[in-house]
């Protein structure tokens, strides 16, 4: 991928850090988005191979800003940022505020900045979008039951999307993750720690709960997910588009 330029959203950190530093090894320029930089993205941005942009992907204008800090040329867009709430209170404990907050980043977010890029990609003849959904896409929890839908429809688009621009050389696929070995399940606040608050069930019994039903009884590393995503987005996979690749340890276990 060398001399490709990238945008990753919600880049600082996690699954979002994890595909800037895969980019970054094979060779290209990443424009990171995300409210907030980090330590590990301040050293790549030091060394020159990452321009980071603090934005709100909530924000309209947002994705904007991240193409502008491209230059207006975008070989690769990497549709990352996303959040979930552990509703413990149930369906009747989430308001309007919250289903549009959580449309909004899971959703119109990928939406948002995907406009904001295919123009250029369509006058280029060439271009990678990549979206990371998550397996509650089509593995429904009631416990984040604003997440799954919001997921549902990311899928939805990137499906529909690929079948349009298809035809302009670009693909469109999308990368469907299990529990992740991140601060969004085992952080302070994270999903783990909320369920224990309520439940009063051990954080750690919350975690490996998680993963018990799954085939290999863990949670997968971020670099897994950057593999997947750093696959799709490369010349191996160009007859590759409207995909969803799961990595999930096998936790789904329909086809």
């Amino acid at each position: 991928m060398k001399g490709k330029v990238a945008i990753v959203t919600g880049a600082s950190k996690g699954i979002g850090l994890a595909i800037v530093q895969a980019l970054v090894a094979e060779g290209a320029h990443v424009v990171a988005g995300a409210r907030s930089s980090s330590a590990a993205i301040d050293e790549l941005v030091a060394d020159g191979s990452v321009t980071f942009v603090a934005v709100n992907l909530a924000e309209v204008d947002a994705a904007a800003a991240l193409v502008s800090a491209a230059g207006g040329r975008v070989d690769i867009l990497v549709n990352n940022v996303g959040a979930t709430k552990t509703r413990v209170g149930g369906f009747l404990s989430v308001t309007d505020d919250e289903w549009l907050e959580s449309l909004t980043l899971n959703l119109l977010a990928a939406v948002r900045t995907t406009r904001a890029v295919l123009p250029g990609m369509i006058e280029a003849g060439a271009g990678n979008i990549v979206n990371v959904a998550s397996v509650n896409a089509f593995l429904p929890d009631p416990a984040v039951i604003d997440y799954s839908a919001a997921k549902a429809a990311q899928l939805n688009f990137a499906k529909s999307l690929s079948k349009e621009v298809g035809p302009h050389g670009i693909r469109v696929n999308s990368v469907s993750p299990g529990p992740v070995e991140t601060d969004l399940w085992l952080g302070a606040g994270g999903v783990a720690a909320t369920v224990s608050a309520a439940s009063g069930v051990d954080p750690a019994a919350v975690a490996a709960s998680a993963v018990a039903g799954s085939a290999t009884q863990r949670f997968t590393h971020p670099s897994e997910v950057a593999d997947v995503v750093l696959f799709l987005a490369g010349d191996r996979a160009s007859n590759i588009t409207g995909a969803n690749i799961t990595i999930d340890g096998g936790l789904v276990t329909t086809l």
